[in-house]
This record gives C-alpha cells, sequence and structure tokens, in this order.
C-alpha cells in the first residue's frame, strides 16, 4: 500500500490490532470482515464523476474519506493489503453475465484477486455489488462451495474460463465469467474507463450500493432498497427523498460524506423518476 499508515488503518478498520499472517483462515476473515465494513456504491458514477483507480486515490476516497466505490477500487485495495500481509497475490479480470445468459460474450469489466496459499488456488472478491462472495472460493475444484452467505461453484469449460455461480432462491444463476490471463494497470484502466463513462454502462447516471451484514445483504438500486436474507424472504421498499437516502447511505451502509448542492439535486431527481 502507498503508506504505513493506510495499512494500520485498514486493518484497524477490519478490527485487527497487528497485521495478522498470511494464511487461510486470516483470509477467510479479511474477506467477510471486509465485505461487513465497507459498502459497494457508485455515488461517482451516478454523479458522472471520473472514477480515480490509482491505488492513492482509492485510499483517499475509501479510507480517509468515508466513502466505498466498486470492484477497480475496492478490489485494488484488498489486493495490496493481502501483499503486503505477505500473500501470495495477483489481479484477475472478468465478464459480468448476471442477469443474462451464463454464455455471454460481455465487455471484460470486473476484477477481483487470484490468491495462492501452500500450492492451492483461490479467488477473493470484495466488489461484486450485492452478490458478492463473503469467503474466498477454492479455484480447481466443482464442488459447492459454503460461504458466511449463500452457497457457491465454479465451473471450469476445460480451456481457459471458469464460471462463478450462486445459489440464490434454490436457483444456480452465472455471475461472472473469468480467467487467468495476467493484467497490467491499463487493463484496469481500460476497463474502469468503460463501467464508468460509457453510455451503455449499469453503472453510469445510476446508483447501486451495498453491504453484507450477518445473515442478510443491504442493498439499494436507485431509490429501491431491500434486505435480502438466508432464512426468509426478502423485505424491500422504494426510498421517497433525497434525504431519505442520504440517511439510509450513512447508517445501513456506512458512508460518510460531506453532502453538495449538487448531489442533493441528483438524489431529488432520481427518487422522482425511479418511484
Amino acid at each position: 500500500m502507498s503508506s504505513l499508515n493506510h495499512s494500520r488503518l485498514y486493518l484497524q478498520r477490519l478490527g485487527y490490532d497487528t497485521p495478522p499472517a498470511p494464511t487461510l483462515r486470516t483470509l477467510q476473515d479479511l474477506q467477510l470482515r471486509h465485505v461487513c465494513s465497507f459498502a459497494f456504491e457508485s455515488l461517482s458514477t451516478l454523479m458522472r464523476q471520473p472514477v480515480l483507480v490509482d491505488l492513492a486515490s482509492v485510499e483517499q476516497k475509501v479510507l480517509l474519506s468515508g466513502r466505498g466505490g466498486y470492484c477497480y477500487e475496492l478490489n485494488q485495495l484488498f489486493l495490496a493489503l493481502l501483499r503486503e500481509l505477505g500473500f501470495d497475490a495477483r489481479g484477475i479480470t472478468g465478464r459480468v453475465v448476471m442477469g443474462g445468459p451464463p454464455d455471454a460474450h460481455t465487455a471484460r469489466t470486473h476484477r477481483l484477486s487470484l490468491v495462492t496459499l501452500d500450492g492451492v488456488r483461490y479467488i477473493c472478491d470484495v466488489g461484486f455489488g450485492g452478490m458478492v462472495p463473503s469467503s474466498p472460493l477454492q479455484l480447481d475444484t466443482e464442488a459447492v462451495q459454503a460461504t458466511a452467505h449463500e452457497p457457491y461453484r465454479l465451473t471450469f469449460d476445460g480451456q481457459a474460463s471458469y464460471t462463478l455461480w450462486a445459489q440464490i432462491a434454490e436457483e444456480w444463476r452465472g455471475l461472472y465469467v473469468f480467467d487467468l490471463q495476467v493484467q497490467a494497470a491499463i487493463d484496469y484502466e481500460v476497463g474502469n474507463w468503460y463501467v464508468s463513462t460509457h453510455p451503455d454502462s449499469p453503472f453510469v447516471g445510476q446508483l447501486k450500493v451495498a453491504r453484507l451484514a450477518p445473515g442478510k445483504r443491504h442493498t439499494l438500486n436507485n431509490a429501491h432498497y431491500a434486505v435480502h436474507y438466508l432464512d426468509r424472504p426478502s423485505e424491500k421498499r422504494t426510498l421517497g427523498s433525497a434525504d431519505e437516502v442520504l440517511d439510509m447511505l450513512a447508517d445501513t451502509f456506512g458512508i460518510c460524506m460531506s453532502v453538495s448542492a449538487q448531489l442533493r439535486q441528483r438524489l431529488d431527481e432520481m427518487v422522482v423518476a425511479k418511484s
């Protein structure tokens, strides 16, 4: 990470007084604590503002300014911490297929991490919104894998591509397809540029927020809020004002930020449009 102080602050936010050893248990705890502590959020793209994905900018936004972020930010931050703790880890990318056919050839717009521990490979992802896995997943098996939330599994096409699946309401749904191709900084820049600026991106001009808690997932899609439980039906409601959205962002998602007149106006427009 860019500074020892930022690393120490990150670990403190995750509940650690001292750096933990690079073990599988640590990896599991780090991922679960991260997704329950830091919000996935697209406030920048809602406002059509630039999303900077250099590490220093991400640290400033997430660790110092009270914000969250999306995959190019959160998985960048998480990977830097893993490396600093001594994990053998690197970034990889994938194609989101959630909501469509699992064999769709979509744009390469998702970032995650590959971690190798004692010769065993795992994927770690803290930046996939409302369906982010809450535990690392072993790569080289197609067995169903339990997490702190829903079950997941991985399939391999026999050539180069893996598909991540989640069991949602007794149905297996494809989330994203990825491979292990080595990525350079420019690959993340290009993917982030598409996600944050392209008119076809589902993030541009939209508010998407998510944060996990024990036994449940909180999501906000524009003005539509939901709590998804593991053991009972989801609860859903539509927020009716900018103030209600701002209160939700602070109280439920832990996002602390200064509220500009521009942001309040955009939220008011969003509530009216999506109600």
